[in-house]
């Protein structure tokens, strides 16, 4: 019998995920900068941002494998405390298994959270597998879990929800900050 999403969820302690259409809405903006060349920011969800620091505070770590380069993506993992930032690698595999060596963790125990056809291939290669409301169709079907807001609106932050829920932190999270369950 197959594990529900909860159990699968319950196992995470690696969150992995795309940057473009997962931690951003997938628009990219060039604006001038000081020296007049073009440079490509991206936004970010605030709400996504702290659900990922609540994960480091769990001992869950988070990464990104992007085939993109971003300064913008680079610094908001840093302040998000990713401890796995690739940047400029659309072959993914070669990277996750250079994770996986370094966290020392079963492929079981790593989630993915992908949009697009690049991240099929780690999806295919871990325990948890979501892909985001704005995901291409070929990357739901193989999803155990399509979030319901899309990348860059809170599919992070409701993917981190439900890792913190089944691993039992998300009641002492919400004593933290005095809201009742």
């Amino acid at each position: 019998m197959a594990m529900n999403v909860h159990e699968l969820a319950s196992r995470v302690r690696l969150l992995l995920m795309d940057v473009d259409g997962v931690m951003t809405d997938a628009k990219l903006y060039n604006v001038p900068g000081p020296d007049g060349k073009m440079i490509e920011t991206k936004g970010f969800d605030a709400q996504d941002g702290i659900s990922l620091q609540w994960l480091h505070w769990y001992g869950i770590k988070t990464g990104l494998i992007s085939g993109r380069i971003s300064p913008a993506a680079e610094e908001r993992a840093k302040q998000c405390k990713f401890s796995y930032i690739y940047q400029g690698h659309i072959e993914k595999i070669p990277i996750l298994e250079e994770i996986l060596a370094d966290a020392k963790l079963d492929p079981a125990e790593v989630a993915y959270i992908g949009d697009d056809l690049t991240d099929v291939v780690v999806m295919r290669r871990v325990g948890f597998t979501v892909a985001t409301a704005n995901a291409r169709p070929e990357v739901k079907k193989i999803a155990h879990l399509v979030t319901s807001r899309p990348g860059g609106s809170g599919a992070v932050r409701e993917v981190a929800e439900l890792i913190l829920k089944a691993k039992g932190h998300w009641g002492e999270l919400l004593k933290k900050y005095e809201v009742e369950s």
